[in-house]
């Protein structure tokens, strides 16, 4: 049986690992001159995404040559992080402030992990993963593992098996399996499961450095940010998709990472550089091999770049090189090793679930055929219903009952589901924020904090209108619901809404984000499914309390603006 000092001892243990390549790059960065917050947390994580696409195909290639690798990358960004650092001169400012998303990741991490474990279960973890919060989930966080082990083993010998009951490798993309494999060698067979799920869990709260360059670009106040950073982990999204450990956060912190590069003052100037070409056409490929569905977060990114200024062609060409190597080598993948690989695109994109021998095309063509004019237009209208959740607004009544009734459980449960669907009634009483906006437009507290807003509210119309537009639309798995979608949508959303109130009134601000981080803990605090043998562990919430609390600190009383900055 696992204590809860072993899971810290793990946590320890893939904090270390998970962030040892972007620290490294980070600091390379700064020795190269770079000296702008959010371009060296692009960066970072760029290097995470890359060590962990390019340990995928090393074990691809072989297991050894996988095994090598990983070592390569321990010691290799142990000494590049130490050289970076050994020879002294690094801005301590910039320094400090890299260190609070570094901070707020570790903090961010411990919350998660061990708010999910508030009732035990760490002898079977993605049990209490699939049931801690919606009982009835699938076992998609299972995937990544159990083909981690086959190239563990395997590597380009033989086709994957199916994932149970009929999932092949090729379905889903690689990203969170190569993560797993770059840190393979550390697991042992009692524990592989639990080293797994934290480190899954650790991965996906790489969002928070993403977020974090987003608002430090846009160069929101400091208490705008806390509250922002704060109302984010508290929500949803980050304690579901954290926990149960479906590679959609993960993905979502990449595009975050890119739309802080566009939106970031020093745009003018990136614009003309093709480095910062290829690392923006880096961060979206590994967007999109973290999760196909990353594509509505990345048009709105695309959208965002060309109004704020188109690039240079070799600028462009930069990117779309990066992009076309990375994304090519796994269509290539998907194609010749392991056909067809385009089950999650027919099924998104066409309504077809069921496997068939048709081309992408040929049957997106052919479900749109079938459906007619009307038939897709009331598809695309089940997706705005789905986004909005105006379609189950009659069921709020079910809460009213359950509540006359006596019966909490029922209504935290549906509660929760009505949440985890649809994005409106997930963002809850921070709608607030466009509210204030439009009622005190002509009161303003903060021009940046209004500016943002105005720019995250576009991020996720854009996103939001692609998502409507595309996704299939049959109620279920084809239409808009938040898991079909980005995660960088509604992690936007939450910022905006909050960054929003606080462009008119700080206070405000304040209270609503205080408000709903109670209501979202009343709501995912209990167990109401818990696996057989579990009981609440008093040090997992002491220790999910010391997190959260010490996530608040960092997130309000560690921030500063940051101070302008020398160009790269």
């Amino acid at each position: 049986m696992s204590s809860n000092g072993e899971v810290l001892w793990m946590l320890a243990v893939h904090l270390a690992l998970t962030g040892a390549p972007g620290v490294a790059a980070t600091l390379a960065a700064m020795r190269l001159g770079v000296r702008d917050v959010p371009l060296l947390l692009a960066i970072g994580l760029a290097a995470s995404g890359l060590a962990a696409f390019i340990a995928f195909w090393a074990y691809f290639a072989e297991p050894t040559i996988g095994q090598a690798w990983n070592y390569v990358l321990v010691l290799g960004s142990v000494q590049v992080g130490f050289l970076a650092a050994y020879r002294g001169n690094l801005d301590r400012e910039l320094l400090r402030q890299l260190r609070i998303p570094l901070l707020l990741w570790v903090l961010g991490s411990v919350f998660v992990v061990y708010l999910g474990f508030l009732h035990g279960g760490t002898d079977n973890p993605l049990g209490m993963s699939s049931s801690r919060y919606e009982g009835g989930l699938p076992s998609d966080n299972d995937i990544p593992r159990y083909f981690a082990e086959w190239f563990a083993a395997k590597g380009h010998h033989g086709t994957p098996p199916l994932f149970p009951p009929d999932w092949l490798m090729s379905d889903r993309p690689p990203l969170q399996v190569g993560y797993v494999l770059s840190q393979e060698s550390i697991t042992v067979a009692d524990t592989q499961s639990l080293h797994y799920e934290i480190l899954a869990s650790v991965i996906q709260q790489l969002w928070i450095v993403g977020l974090w360059a987003v608002l430090a670009a846009a160069r929101v106040r400091r208490v705008t940010i806390g509250l922002a950073m704060l109302a984010a982990l508290v929500s949803d999204i980050a304690i579901i998709y954290g926990f149960f450990v479906w590679p959609k956060l993960i993905a979502g912190a990449f595009l975050l990472a890119a739309l802080a590069l566009v939106i970031s003052p020093s745009w003018d100037r990136w614009k003309r550089d093709w480095r910062v070409g290829a690392l923006l056409g880096a961060l979206l490929a590994l967007g999109m091999l973290a999760h196909g569905a990353s594509i509505y977060g990345v048009l709105p990114v695309l959208i965002v770049a060309a109004y704020r200024g188109l690039p240079s062609w070799r600028w462009i060409g930069a990117a779309a090189l990066v992009g076309i190597v990375m994304m090519g080598s796994w269509s290539a993948y998907q194609r010749y090793d392991d056909p067809p690989g385009n089950r999650l695109i027919k099924w998104h994109l066409a309504g077809v679930e069921a496997i068939d021998s048709r081309g992408s095309l040929e049957t997106i063509v052919d479900s749109y055929r079938e459906a007619g004019l009307g038939g897709a237009i009331e598809d695309k209208w089940n997706n705005v219903k789905d986004i909005t959740g105006i379609e189950r607004d009659s069921e709020i009544k079910t809460i009213y009952d359950n509540l006359k009734h006596g019966d909490v459980e029922e209504a935290i449960n549906w509660i929760r589901g009505y949440r985890f669907f649809e994005l409106l009634p997930m963002l809850g009483l921070l709608l607030i924020g466009p509210l204030a906006m439009a009622i005190r437009r002509r009161h303003r507290e903060s021009e940046p904090d209004w500016r943002f807003a105005l720019i995250g509210f576009a991020y996720v119309g854009i996103g939001c209108f692609f998502w409507a537009l595309l996704q299939w639309g049959t109620p279920g798995e084809s239409s808009a619901i938040i898991h079909a979608g980005t995660t960088a949508i509604p992690l936007i959303a939450i910022a905006a809404c909050v960054v929003a109130m606080a462009s008119v009134s700080t206070g405000l601000a304040i209270a609503v984000v205080a408000i709903n981080a109670l209501f979202v803990l009343f709501l995912y605090v209990p167990a109401f499914t818990p696996l057989p043998g579990t009981s609440y562990s008093p040090i997992a919430a002491i220790l999910a309390a010391l997190g959260l609390l010490g996530y608040a600190y960092v997130a309000i009383g560690g921030i500063r603006r940051p101070r302008p900055t020398a160009p790269t």
